[in-house]
């Protein structure tokens, strides 16, 4: 009899449910595959965006050739169309659209986390980087993940959509990158801003089998290589406040500069709506061709090869992070698909290199300082930023020294810019899908 008993305690029948339910396990089934479609899926778009910098490369001349400041201007404005027309949404880094889905309700979340969207984001971020824009996947592979995990909770039917948008986009960084520590800190401090008990087996699952999938494809690999930092901190102080200290300053001026026009040029309402598209993204593909012309064609793309060679000791020229500040800028302006974190990483890189030369220390170590204080002041996220720039360099060792500038990036951007960057941004997203959930409803009430 008590042994009976024993087995209708409450622990056991949920242990029990949590075994032999059909609709657990097919929840469970839903969860894992999309999981790994989420890594196998950063695998594609990584290797694709390599494929379209090559083949920029190819028809271009290494960037050189004067007919970029025709032929990119019509990309973008070509891209710019088409996001608006038949992928609204897919505009800009992604990331912004993942945090207002956090925010909005049931069937609103669809706004900005489709898996028809999420095509449109991988194929138009494959063109802009095909002619040569300034723009990175990482972004647009956060909005991707999460999408992905959000069509997932609709099929397996899990309640917690919330917490499956954190883990596919923590999940689309750790693939992208082969980053696991920076998606699962990414998730905390820039797409959560709060993190439940709950939501956190969510993403450490989602990162885990993201990464395993990715690995199986690509291996284990560190992004920009291994640096050749040498240091011997606290002696090189002075680098790391300089490299923090600009960094903060430029990554404050770039997070307002991006927050104060996207706003006026929302506000702006021409007599006709192409008009737009054709003066601001032909204008910024303009502004990215001349500079990349100028450049030699350093500033096109991603600047991963320039990112990597200064990471590894290569001093970059001096205007090069200038240069690189202004096309990203530009880019991301424009209106169309692309994200912010590898063009970021190479401004930082090239600012870093550019103060490295001048104070006289270590190019190596002082291109790591820099990306980890410019990145951290352009999107406010100290945490992310040292721990992605690690993961990516292979500079662990160095922790303190990251983490410093990091901290005194993200302090200077937060005196001088309060309003984080992407947080910034998803508050527009979020009024635009409210107006149109309002638009919507008005509609419906006429009609009935």
């Amino acid at each position: 009899m008590q042994h009976n008993d024993h087995r209708q305690t409450p622990l056991f029948r949920r242990s029990r449910a949590l075994v032999i339910s059909r609709k657990q396990w097919r929840a469970r089934l839903v969860f894992w595959i999309g999981a790994v479609l989420v890594g196998l899926t950063s695998t594609f778009f990584a290797r694709a965006s390599d494929y379209a910098h090559e083949l920029f490369a190819r028809f271009s001349n290494g960037g050189t050739t004067p007919w970029l400041l025709i032929i990119l201007p019509l990309a973008m404005i070509a891209s710019s169309w088409v996001a608006g027309r038949y992928f609204p949404g897919s505009q800009g880094s992604g990331i912004p659209q993942a945090i207002a889905a956090r925010h909005l309700e049931g069937a609103d979340r669809n706004i900005y986390l489709t898996l028809k969207l999420a095509v449109g984001k991988v194929l138009l971020t494959l063109w802009g980087l095909a002619f040569g824009a300034s723009i990175g996947r990482e972004g647009p592979t956060v909005q991707v993940g999460a999408a992905i995990m959000l069509a997932a909770a609709r099929i397996g039917k899990m309640p917690y959509a919330r917490g499956l948008i954190l883990a596919g986009s923590a999940a689309g960084i750790a693939a992208a990158f082969n980053t696991p520590l920076a998606g699962i800190v990414f998730a905390i401090e820039e797409m959560g801003r709060s993190y439940q008990a709950r939501t956190n087996g969510l993403v450490l699952s989602t990162v885990v089998l993201a990464g395993v999938s990715a690995l199986a494809i690509s291996g284990s690999y560190t992004y920009y290589g291994i640096a050749m930092a040498e240091s011997d901190f606290p002696a090189d102080a002075g680098i790391v406040l300089a490299c923090g200290l600009c960094g903060g300053l430029l990554g404050a001026g770039f997070s307002t500069a991006v927050l104060r026009t996207t706003r006026a040029l929302r506000r702006w309402r021409p007599a006709r709506p192409i008009l737009k598209i054709v003066a601001i993204a032909g204008g910024a593909g303009f502004l990215v061709a001349a500079v990349g012309l100028l450049s030699d064609g350093s500033t096109f793309g991603t600047s991963y090869a320039e990112a990597r060679g200064a990471v590894e000791g290569d001093g970059l020229p001096l205007w090069f992070f200038g240069a690189k500040f202004v096309a990203t800028l530009a880019s991301t302006l424009s209106g169309i698909p692309g994200g912010l974190f590898a063009p970021s990483l190479a401004v930082g890189a090239g600012l870093g290199s550019t103060l490295g030369i001048l104070l006289g220390t270590s190019v190596s170590f002082a291109a790591v300082l820099g990306m980890a204080g410019y990145f951290a002041g352009v999107v406010q996220a100290p945490m992310t930023a040292f721990v992605i720039v690690m993961e990516m360099t292979g500079t662990q060792r160095h922790v303190i020294p990251v983490m410093a500038a990091a901290m005194l990036g993200y302090g200077i951007s937060r005196l001088l810019a309060p309003e984080p960057l992407y947080h910034g941004l998803s508050r527009l997203w979020l009024a635009d899908a409210l107006r149109a959930r309002r638009a919507q409803d008005a509609k419906s009430s006429e009609a009935g």
